[in-house]
């Protein structure tokens, strides 16, 4: 398999060199972006298989970069971090909303930058057990990552796909924010239960784009589960 590519987007030249260096360190092929215009140019030039993406940058800023990079669809699905100084909530659902997978609250450490990233690289390359899935109208094909539903192509970033994948393999179960946590981001990463609810309802939005029957049941107090026979 060929070396992951990884943008590193920030302005900020130490700590740009810094993650470069430890990623290089790590077998990683990095290239560097300072500033939200020539991430955008980079990413077109040569597509990553992920992007860290500073939240605060001059010309673009990391928030309006990433809904360009997921409104096109070379982009829309390769994993994106976002390398953020805000701690707020607000913040961080903001920057999942616009399809973020993941974040990092800044002063970071190294090994946990590595492990966000052996994690993110992970789900989007799901072990294929079984090529197709399929639960009532939804099928996903997991050699070519395409999901349907009703016969109509389903756009989802890697983190819904991940969750759907997941979820189909287990039709009618609930499963609880944890448990869901656990299977889809790993548990070596720390990543907050209401991130679960806002991919939830990210997924649920794409796969009721046409069709008005919800697939996923929420279950009060328990979770979450894939039920169209309900």
């Amino acid at each position: 398999m060929s070396t992951p590519h990884i943008l590193v987007v920030e302005d900020d030249d130490a700590i740009a060199t810094l993650i470069q260096y430890n990623l290089e360190k790590e077998g990683y092929d990095v290239a560097i972006a300072g500033d939200g215009e020539e991430g955008l140019v980079q990413a077109d030039e040569r597509l990553p298989d992920l992007i860290l993406l500073d939240w605060m940058l001059p010309k673009v800023s990391g928030i309006e970069v990433c809904r360009r990079l997921r409104g096109r669809p070379e982009s829309r699905n390769v994993p994106i971090i976002l390398l953020t100084a805000r701690g707020e909530e607000s913040d961080r659902v903001r920057g999942l909303d616009v399809g973020a997978d993941d974040y990092l609250t800044k002063p970071f450490s190294v090994p946990e930058l590595n492990a966000r990233i052996r994690a993110v690289l992970r789900r989007i390359r799901p072990g294929l057990a079984d090529d197709r899935l399929n639960h009532g109208d939804i099928v996903v094909d997991r050699v070519s990552h395409r999901v349907k539903r009703a016969g109509r192509e389903v756009h989802l970033g890697p983190t819904e796909y991940r969750l759907l994948d997941h979820l189909i393999q287990h039709p009618g179960r609930v499963f609880s924010r944890e448990q869901l946590l656990d299977a889809v981001w790993g548990s070596d990463v720390y990543v907050e239960a209401r991130t679960v609810d806002v991919h939830v309802g990210r997924l649920r939005k794409a796969l009721m784009q046409d069709v008005d029957i919800d697939p996923i049941r929420t279950v009060r107090s328990a979770g979450y589960s894939l039920d169209l026979e309900g």
